[in-house]
């Protein structure tokens, strides 16, 4: 496959550059794709019905085109009644590789950034009864918001603090990213044992528990300490 293609080379016009609002910058952060992790705090386990030993991670993905800017409404999905948040840590890759070591995975990071993983809950919980894959429930349009990411020269490598979400002000997840059973480090090392990890990817890396159902009207809003907040309504 070429290095290098140019547009002349395309029987169709090429689609826009999905890419990711930057805190205090005009410049944006291109999405090449997003890598989710699943059920990676012990307390959303539980209420997911799964046993929270420290199994390996499990991984699912998000076409790059499903990420949406903080503020922007999101209409209520088609094909579900059963619509939820799902607050996350979202980091940022910088630098590409495989096999990378634990110890050296931070050297990786470009950011860090507060996202939201939106699912069609009674797709993926179909899907999941059946053996199949989960692409229907997660893969959605508009099914990734994800506030400005913040480069690592400005928040360093943030290992705890609180994170939280809200619906209409009223509180429904708040826990600390120290719980992650997987913190980052680890899931950039495993995830780069599979797959070469590359400038422009998005590793999001699973949501507490309290995740639950969100209606037409209503408006979600989180955070995660020192690494600002989201507010998305829902059309």
């Amino acid at each position: 496959m070429p290095d290098a293609i140019s547009h002349a080379d395309f029987v169709l016009p090429a689609p826009p550059q999905a890419s990711v609002a930057v805190h205090q910058s005009p410049a944006r952060f291109p999405v090449r794709r997003i890598i989710c992790v699943g059920r990676n705090y012990a307390a959303h386990a539980r209420e997911m019905g799964r046993d929270p030993d420290r199994e390996p991670p499990f991984f699912f993905m998000k076409p790059a085109d499903t990420v949406v800017d903080d503020g922007t409404t999101v209409p209520y999905p088609p094909q579900t009644n059963n619509f939820h948040y799902e607050i996350e840590l979202i980091v940022a890759i910088g630098q590409g590789g495989t096999d990378i070591r634990n110890e050296r995975a931070l050297d990786h990071v470009w950011g860090y950034g507060v996202g939201i993983d939106l699912t069609r809950r009674d797709l993926q919980l179909q899907a999941r009864e059946q053996g199949r894959p989960w692409d229907w429930g997660k893969g959605f349009d508009l099914s990734a918001p994800i506030a400005p990411l913040r480069p690592v020269s400005d928040v360093g490598h943030p290992d705890a603090g609180r994170i939280w979400l809200a619906v209409d002000g009223t509180l429904k997840q708040d826990s600390d990213i120290s719980k992650l059973i997987w913190p980052v480090p680890d899931i950039i090392s495993i995830c780069s044992q599979s797959m070469a990890l590359k400038p422009g990817d998005l590793i999001m890396t699973g949501t507490p528990e309290g995740v639950g159902p969100v209606r037409r009207g209503q408006v979600m809003t989180g955070g995660i300490e020192g690494l600002g907040e989201i507010r998305i309504p829902v059309g």
